[in-house]
């Protein structure tokens, strides 16, 4: 009410007209600043979400039979190991190859080679397995394990660092033994084990046809040697050197005995065997000198010989030689006492000057020594013959 004392409300601003049915208002200036760019915005990270999704990738990764799944944005197999620090070298497996494609659900499998120092059947080798347990390495390596010996259960693991492992295959071996012959199948590390295996024992000198020590191969056959053996002793001679000497005081072509010669003696033992019932060559075992012997020592004569000797250069001494000796240098009598082409006795020949015997004198020696004997005592020491030296 007017003079009331109270204020008076003023009246309200007219309401806008509607807009026209079925038209939308038409946004200001102001509204599409603010629009544009959040729309930019919006539809870039809406893209980026999807680049992302995209390289993510879901894959199963076993290490040594240890699977694990993992996600990554590797391209590669290689990128991949290389992002979860796993390097490998030319003896691991990778399946698939490092430089292959990695897709997303992909499987990939790691197995690290371990060296493996393998004595197979008395053979040693260095050879890389993959496998972890030495069952598994010997079946990867080929090497058959049914009834064969192994230095480490078929359970045991291979570590990375590597194993030391010895196999002995079963094999088969022939025995020939007491005339009997026996086959067995065995993994023995020697003859003699695998002889004590097949029920073959050995006695006293007994052995085999290979050493008994030695590596019992597939398809081998082995002899078992029955031996008994004793020892023999025997006394030996032992022949003596012959020393020449020269000497001046000898005429040319003479030969004496100074020193006569003595063999020595040694007693050598001999190990006599017989073998499977053949009895075999003796085999020295031991000997002994009982006796040394004495060389022989013989002057040669150097001095020039003289072929004349007044009063009996004239004669037929060829004739004489022919008588008494057939014209022999070395002929002796049926008793020994005379030799030589004059059939000179040592004593007569000696007492000329002659040494050793006549018939060991060259001929011109004794043709010489006999015209001094003729020059003495004439033809009487040829009684029969002398008178052959006038013709």
């Amino acid at each position: 009410m007017t003079g009331s004392g109270r204020r008076r409300r003023s009246a309200p601003a007219p309401a806008p007209a509607p807009a026209p049915a079925g038209r939308a208002a038409a946004p200001s200036r102001d509204s599409w600043r603010r629009i544009v760019p959040q729309a930019l915005v919006v539809a870039f990270l809406a893209g980026g979400t999807t680049a992302f999704v995209a390289a993510d990738k879901a894959v199963r990764l076993t290490v040594d039979g240890v699977p694990r799944t993992l996600h990554t944005f590797a391209g590669s197999v290689d990128e991949l190991l290389a992002s979860e620090g796993l390097g490998v070298g030319p003896h691991d497996l990778v399946a698939p190859t490092p430089g292959s494609a990695l897709d997303d659900g992909q499987q990939v499998v790691v197995r690290y080679g371990r060296p493996l120092r393998l004595t197979l059947d008395g053979t040693t080798r260095q050879v890389w397995t993959t496998a972890r347990t030495v069952d598994g390495a010997l079946r990867q390596l080929g090497v058959r394990v049914e009834g064969a010996f192994l230095s480490a259960p078929r359970t045991a693991t291979v570590p990375r660092s590597g194993l030391t492992l010895g196999v002995r295959t079963e094999r088969g071996v022939t025995f020939m033994a007491d005339g009997r012959e026996r086959t067995i199948r065995t993994n023995a590390a020697t003859v003699k084990e695998a002889l004590d295996q097949a029920g073959i024992t050995l006695h006293g000198q007994d052995t085999t046809s290979v050493p008994p020590d030695s590596f019992p191969r597939d398809g081998q056959t082995v002899t078992v040697l029955r031996i008994t053996g004793t020892r023999e002793v025997r006394e030996e001679r032992i022949p003596y050197e012959t020393e020449r000497v020269e000497d001046a005081g000898l005429f040319a072509g003479t030969e004496v005995v100074e020193r006569v010669g003595r063999p020595g003696a040694r007693r050598v033992t001999y190990a006599l065997r017989t073998v499977n019932g053949v009895r075999q060559q003796p085999r020295k075992i031991a000997e002994e000198v009982v006796r040394e012997p004495v060389s022989q020592r013989v002057l040669v004569g150097t001095k020039p010989l003289p072929t004349s000797v007044a009063g009996a250069d004239g004669l037929n001494w060829t004739a004489l030689a022919q008588c008494e000796s057939g014209g022999r240098p070395s002929a002796t009598d049926p008793s020994g006492t005379y030799g030589g082409l004059y059939q000179f006795d040592v004593s007569t020949w000696q007492a000329l000057g002659g040494s050793g015997r006549p018939q060991d004198a060259p001929a011109s020696e004794q043709t010489y020594r006999a015209k001094k004997l003729y020059v003495q005592r004439g033809a009487s020491p040829w009684p029969h013959c002398g008178r052959r030296l006038e013709r």
